[in-house]
C-alpha cells in the first residue's frame, strides 16, 4: 500500500471515531436511536458518516437556533387566571396539565369557547369569514400553502383585510409552501399590504445541510384574529384533494375554532416564531387584557420543536394516555410512536382503557405507512383496537380520553413531530368539545376497516421482513 492509501485509512478511521464519539455523546437522543446509530457506523461507515452529519443530530443553524431560544425566553407571558389550574386540580388531567404548563411556560385558561369545524372546506369558509370581520390583526401561519381554491380564498381574504387598515402578518414554512411563496398571490398579498415572510428560509442548500438540517421545519397551523378568536388543527391552506399528492385524497383533517384567553397562547406562539424570523416585535399583543370568559372550556396551548425542552410532545401525549381511565380514541396520519407513547398505549389497553386507534390504509410515506404496522402484533396482542381509514388520508391528529379531555393540534405522533419540527397543540378539557370530537372519530370509523390478530399473523414472511427492518431504522431519522 502506498502511503496515500495509509493516509486515506488513516483520515477514514480518524472520521468514524468522531462520528462514533459525536453518536455516544449526543444529549437527548434514546438508547435505541443511539445503538441504531452505532451499528450503522460500524457496518456502513462509508455512507453512515456523510449520513449522520445530515441528518443524525436534531440541529438548527447555531445562530437560528441561539435567537429563536433568546426571542421566546425574552417574550412576556400572557395574564394569568388561576381559575384554569383550579378547575382541573381534582380531575385526573391535572398532571397533563401540569406539564403542559413546563413546556413554553403558559398558564392553563378557563373561560374559552370551542368550535369543531364540519370538514375541510368548512374551515376555510369559517376562516375567511373571521378574517373579513378582523378589525385590528391578523396572524397566520401555515406548512403548507397552495394555490387551490383553498390556498388562494384564504390569500385573498387576507389581502382584502390589509387593504382596509387590518395589521395583517403571515409565515409559510420556506420548504412545505416554496411553490406558494414564489407564486403570484404571494406577491399580491404584499402589494396588498400584508406582512408575508418564510419561515425557515433555505437559502444555499449546501451552506444550509453543512451548518444545520434542512428538514426542521415549521409544521404548525394557526389563524389568529384580532388577539382575542384562534384556529388550530392539521388542516394547512389546501383543498382536500390536495393537488400535489392527488393518488391520496380526500385529506381529511380536523380544525377547531376557540375564543377566549387560549387564543393569546396562540399569539404567543406566532410571536415566537414572527420575531425569529425578523419581524416586528409584539410583545404588547400578548400583554393586552384578557378578552372576557367565552365559554367553559379548559385549555393550554403547547409549542414544541428543537429550541424547546428535548422530549415535550412525546411527554404531552404520554401524560395524556396515562390519565385516560375508561377510553381512550387516537387519530394519527403518521404512525411511529416511540418506546414512551407505545407502551403508554400498551399499559393502557392492558389495564382495562378501551383503546382505540384509527388510521390511514393508505399512506403518502410508504416508509411511515410500513414502520407503523411492524408495531400492530404488539399493540393488538394488549387490546388495543386498531381500525385503517379507507376513503383518503386521515391526516387529523386528535385524542379523547373518557369523553372528557383531549387534543387536537399539528402534532403527529411520530419522530419528526415528537423532536424534529415546530408544532402547535391544544390540550383541553371540556365534555361537550370531547364528545363533538368523538363524534367525529365514530364517523371515520364508520369508514374503516378492522386489523384484527389474524390478519396481523397472515402478514408473509417478507412484508413483516421489510416492516420491521423500516422501524428499526426509524430512530435514524
Amino acid at each position: 500500500m502506498t502511503a496515500y492509501h495509509w493516509i486515506a485509512l488513516a483520515l477514514g478511521a480518524l472520521a468514524e471515531a468522531v462520528t462514533l464519539l459525536r453518536v455516544i455523546l449526543r444529549p437527548h437522543r434514546d438508547p435505541a436511536s443511539r445503538l441504531a446509530w452505532l451499528v450503522v457506523v460500524l457496518v456502513i461507515p462509508v455512507l453512515a458518516i456523510p449520513a449522520y452529519i445530515l441528518w443524525g443530530d436534531t440541529r438548527l443553524i447555531r445562530r437560528r437556533r441561539l435567537h429563536g431560544q433568546s426571542v421566546e425566553a425574552a417574550l412576556p407571558r400572557p395574564p394569568v387566571d388561576p381559575t384554569g389550574s383550579a378547575m382541573v386540580a381534582a380531575t385526573p388531567w391535572q398532571p397533563p396539565f401540569a406539564f403542559a404548563t413546563s413546556v413554553n411556560g403558559l398558564a392553563v385558561t378557563a373561560g374559552n369557547a370551542a368550535t369543531l369545524a364540519a370538514d375541510n372546506r368548512t374551515a376555510v369558509a369559517e376562516m375567511v369569514a373571521d378574517i373579513h370581520r378582523a378589525c385590528e390583526s391578523v396572524h397566520v401561519c401555515f406548512y403548507i400553502w397552495l394555490d387551490d381554491e383553498s390556498g388562494v380564498a384564504l390569500a385573498e381574504a387576507l389581502a382584502r383585510a390589509a387593504r382596509r387598515g387590518v395589521a395583517v402578518r403571515v409565515l409559510a414554512d420556506a420548504l412545505g409552501s416554496r411553490r406558494f411563496v414564489r407564486s403570484p398571490h404571494w406577491q399580491a398579498m404584499r402589494e396588498a399590504g400584508v406582512d408575508a415572510r418564510e419561515a425557515l428560509p433555505v437559502g444555499n442548500l449546501l451552506w444550509t445541510l453543512i451548518r444545520g438540517r434542512v428538514d426542521l421545519r415549521n409544521h404548525r397551523k394557526a389563524l389568529v384574529i384580532d388577539n382575542a378568536v384562534a384556529w388550530c388543527g392539521s388542516q394547512n391552506a389546501a383543498d382536500p384533494e390536495f393537488r400535489i399528492k392527488p393518488r391520496f385524497a380526500p385529506w381529511v383533517d380536523a380544525m377547531t375554532r376557540w375564543e377566549g384567553p387560549v387564543a393569546r397562547h396562540w399569539q404567543f406562539l406566532f410571536a415566537a416564531d414572527w420575531m425569529a424570523e425578523g419581524g416586528d416585535d409584539l410583545s404588547a399583543w400578548i400583554v393586552a387584557p384578557l378578552p372576557p370568559p367565552r365559554g367553559d372550556v379548559v385549555a393550554i396551548g403547547i409549542g414544541t420543536g428543537p429550541t424547546v425542552a428535548y422530549g415535550a410532545m412525546t411527554t404531552c401525549f404520554a401524560a395524556l394516555i396515562h390519565a385516560a381511565r375508561r377510553s381512550l380514541v387516537v387519530t394519527t396520519p403518521y404512525f411511529v410512536p416511540g418506546e414512551q407513547v407505545l407502551s403508554a398505549l400498551v399499559a393502557a389497553a392492558r389495564r382495562g382503557v378501551a383503546v382505540t386507534l384509527i388510521l390511514p390504509r393508505r399512506n403518502d410515506s410508504r416508509f411511515v405507512g410500513a414502520a407503523s404496522r411492524s408495531s400492530y402484533a404488539a399493540l393488538l396482542e394488549a387490546g388495543v383496537a386498531i381500525h385503517e381509514y379507507c376513503p383518503g388520508l386521515l391526516h387529523a391528529k386528535t385524542m379523547v380520553a373518557d369523553d372528557s379531555a383531549g387534543i387536537v393540534g399539528s402534532a403527529n405522533l411520530d419522530r419528526r413531530s415528537f423532536e424534529l419540527n415546530y408544532e402547535n397543540t391544544i390540550l383541553f378539557a371540556d365534555a361537550t368539545l370531547a364528545r363533538a370530537v368523538a363524534a367525529r372519530q365514530k364517523e371515520w370509523l364508520a369508514d374503516c376497516v378492522a386489523i384484527t390478530p389474524e390478519m396481523a399473523a397472515r402478514t408473509p414472511l417478507a412484508k413483516r421482513l421489510w416492516r420491521n427492518v423500516l422501524a428499526m431504522m426509524s430512530p435514524l431519522l
